[in-house]
């Protein structure tokens, strides 16, 4: 049986609709390669029960984050296939005494950043010439990381997304997408953003081990139905479709096995 590992977002968990943790999937989120490669936050302790009304596994990935588990957690796991898609790497990086984590909007609500461990933490903009640098850096130590670990028996797949201009309302019209926020209140540019994963994956290609693609350009549209709302990146179900094809043609299979009691997955 094929065991997934996924860095990236919930464009590609979103292919397996399994609530919880189903075995044979490892989902690595809300993170950015240089933040992977960081020391941990010093200083730092998690909240015994997730604040700020996060969920368990918005409070898990956000620990991982700071705590630096996760690469540990990806060798460990051993996956027969490595999914990267880099729709998460849209949120400004912090630095806190040398240290780098994603400003995510989980770290926003979680009320950490209040603690003395960010106390004289700066912002690291995303749209940077120096996140641009560290990001960099990240990819060439991620590239070389998989080459000296059990990573480099995995099958390696880039999920190539962008963020989608164009909306679907619930009568099938098409038209543009509004302003949109990285974090509530903080709107952004949608066409930076789309120029800045071009580059990343580019970058990418040229550091890592022969990978496959998947990619479905057409399907690029927002679904204002989606179940998690609006978001350039929240795709028509036609998107997952085509991906889910594509993936089954390198190997990924299409069942996981469900947690205890639980249903089936099924491709979206």
């Amino acid at each position: 049986m094929s065991r997934i590992a996924i860095i990236g977002s919930c464009i590609t968990r979103d292919l397996w609709p399994i609530r919880g943790d189903p075995e044979g999937l490892l989902y690595v989120s809300r993170t950015s390669l240089p933040s992977l490669f960081s020391t941990p936050i010093r200083r730092f302790r998690p909240a015994r029960t997730p604040p700020g009304g996060l969920k368990r596994h918005q409070h898990r990935a956000l620990a991982a984050d700071l705590q630096k588990t996760a690469l540990a957690a990806l060798v460990a796991f051993r996956p027969t296939h490595l999914i990267f898609d880099f729709i998460d790497e849209r949120f400004d990086l912090v630095s806190a005494d040398g240290a780098i984590a994603t400003h995510s909007w989980e770290l926003e609500v979680s009320g950490y950043l209040a603690q003395p461990a960010f106390r004289s933490a700066r912002s690291i903009p995303r749209l940077s010439a120096a996140c641009e640098r560290l990001w960099t850096g990240g990819a060439a130590e991620f590239a070389a990381f998989v080459r000296a670990t059990p990573l480099k028996d995995a099958r390696l797949i880039l999920h190539s997304a962008r963020w989608a201009p164009m909306r679907r309302d619930r009568a099938g019209r098409e038209r543009a997408l509004p302003t949109v926020e990285i974090l509530p209140g903080r709107e952004t540019d949608l066409r930076a953003h789309n120029r800045l994963l071009e580059g990343y994956e580019a970058e990418f290609r040229t550091l890592m081990p022969p990978m496959a693609e998947v990619a479905a350009p057409e399907s690029r549209i927002a679904d204002d139905a989606h179940r998690w709302g609006l978001s350039p990146f929240h795709y028509v179900p036609s998107y997952y479709r085509d991906i889910w094809r594509q993936l089954e043609a390198l190997g990924v299979e299409r069942r996981l096995s469900p947690p205890a009691g639980g249903p089936s997955a099924r491709a979206a």
